[in-house]
């Protein structure tokens, strides 16, 4: 099993992927150095619907593959990142927020309804990514992340893209914060996100102070992305 081991130094966080004859999946941007005996492989030509709905979702249709023994370092952020380990469920990640995986985890699409994209704020295509197996995954966030198990019928709302990530199973929809119609004028609250279990939910209620401190100065600091170091 890869492992992967998070690591802090002058204020930025960066990964290191233990390999020992495994296989691991990174986003393109990810990759920053490599030691040891370790293979790197990227389809040339991606299917017809992997670059449609790569062109819709701003995700990207290639990921490059890593096999053998040794360490691969990944790209430093002002931001955090978030290891957890898939027992044969699936999740549903925010766009931007996947980083890595082991190799027999399935990466692929989900497309949410269209009527919760629009109301979302999304247009009308939202597409998320799905991970789905067994093995070790790899976010890239804002800041730190708790998470949060919902049982069955149990509803947890938030606004904006503070849940990063859920289970397949835990369901989402746009409603408003209070139940009158004129409510949302008083409260100051418009749609919210609402999350149905049972499943579990990644959360992420608040940034690091570095990375929001830059923010605030406007130098384009925006994760979760795959390009901010």
């Amino acid at each position: 099993m890869a492992e992967f081991k998070i690591h802090e130094l002058q204020g930025m966080r960066y990964v290191d992927v233990h390999l020992n004859h495994e296989v691991v999946r990174l986003e393109p941007g990810a990759l920053s150095y490599v030691k040891g005996e370790i293979a790197m492989h990227s389809h040339l030509v991606p299917s017809i619907r992997d670059v449609v709905t790569s062109f819709l979702s701003g995700e990207s249709a290639y990921r490059l593959t890593c096999t053998g023994t040794g360490i691969i370092t990944l790209e430093s952020s002002l931001g955090g990142f978030h290891a957890f380990r898939l027992n044969g469920e699936s999740w549903i990640l925010e766009q931007g927020t996947f980083w890595a995986a082991e190799g027999a985890i399935d990466v692929k699409f989900h497309h949410e309804r269209t009527l919760t994209a629009f109301w979302a704020g999304e247009g009308l295509v939202y597409l998320q990514t799905k991970i789905s197996g067994y093995g070790q995954a790899l976010i890239t966030t804002r800041g730190p992340i708790e998470e949060i198990t919902l049982e069955k019928g149990q509803e947890f709302v938030a606004e904006g893209k503070a849940v990063v990530g859920r289970t397949a199973d835990v369901t989402f929809r746009m409603r408003r914060l209070t139940k009158n119609r004129l409510g949302r004028f008083t409260s100051g609250e418009g749609l919210i996100r609402a999350y149905r279990g049972p499943g579990r939910v990644l959360l992420n209620p608040a940034p690091y102070w570095s990375y929001y401190l830059l923010a605030q100065r406007n130098l384009g600091f925006n994760l979760p992305t795959r390009t901010d170091t």
